[in-house]
């Protein structure tokens, strides 16, 4: 059987994500993103699912360096989770004398909003997951950020959503060791470039995508570790992977850029 890594305990988002997108696979849990992805190039783990960006809060940073950096790693498909986010206090409590609250530091900047307004005293304190937080509560001061699919006997949810937006979601992606399969078809590709620091010279990376009618979905710039002032664009495609048309654009861009590293298609 296949082991693919996610960011545990169970009952994490993560978890969630992989029980869908692999869940016949023997789902291990790892502690931060960093084991996550250091599982999968050791080979301990034939995949992983990490999520990758946010409705509300736009790309998970982390997640975007691990993935440049990892060495034979590229994500083969992606899936969008509806994230529903609860606060978790012990049966009993009273939401006046909740001071502490845990969460992934992702949950705790989406819920900011309802936070501020309804705990503005309370310490705000970042877990390594939603799941992890659950296990800070243990007393009646103590409250967490969970998705709404936990259950744990003595703990109570809140009884409705307290995203910042109600309709919030989280793109995950499914990676794994190897290269894209070109006789695999594909909606998107994901890609990494850089530029020269130069007038027009992310133009000169752009044009040869309009030429070849592959529509831009998405566009982020990341700093380079140790390069003041430069920058790294993740760029994400519709487009078949599959197709010599596409790949030849994709050329093109190449050949066009200071680096280039293909990331995914799925």
């Amino acid at each position: 059987m296949k082991k693919c890594a996610y960011l545990g305990p169970c009952g994490s988002y993560s978890h969630l994500a992989a029980v869908k997108m692999c869940g016949g696979a023997e789902l291990m849990p790892y502690g931060n993103f960093h084991s996550v992805m250091r599982a999968v190039e050791a080979g301990d783990c034939d995949c992983a699912v990490i999520p990758i960006e946010n409705s509300l809060n736009g790309g998970v940073l982390q997640n975007i360096d691990l993935l440049q950096t990892a060495s034979g790693v590229v994500a083969v498909e992606d899936m969008t989770l509806p994230l529903d986010h609860r606060l978790a206090t012990l049966k009993g409590a009273n939401y006046g004398g909740i001071s502490r609250i845990y969460s992934h530091e992702q949950p705790l900047a989406q819920c900011g909003e309802y936070l501020v307004n309804n705990f503005s005293a309370a310490q705000l304190i970042a877990t390594s997951s939603t799941a992890a937080s659950l296990d800070m509560v243990k007393s009646f001061s103590d409250a967490a950020i969970v998705g709404a699919h936990v259950k744990r006997e003595g703990i109570v949810l809140s009884d409705e959503n307290i995203s910042d937006g109600k309709n919030n979601f989280t793109h995950f992606l499914l990676v794994r060791r190897g290269e894209i399969d070109e006789t695999v078809r594909s909606s998107k590709i994901y890609f990494s470039v850089t530029c020269a620091h130069s007038s027009g010279a992310l133009l000169d990376i752009l044009e040869p995508m309009r030429a070849g009618g592959l529509n831009m979905t998405k566009i982020q710039s990341r700093p380079i570790k140790d390069k003041a002032g430069e920058y790294r664009f993740f760029i994400e495609v519709e487009g078949d992977y599959s197709e010599k048309t596409v790949r030849k654009v994709l050329k093109r861009v190449q050949n066009s850029a200071k680096s280039f590293k293909l990331l995914g298609a799925y």
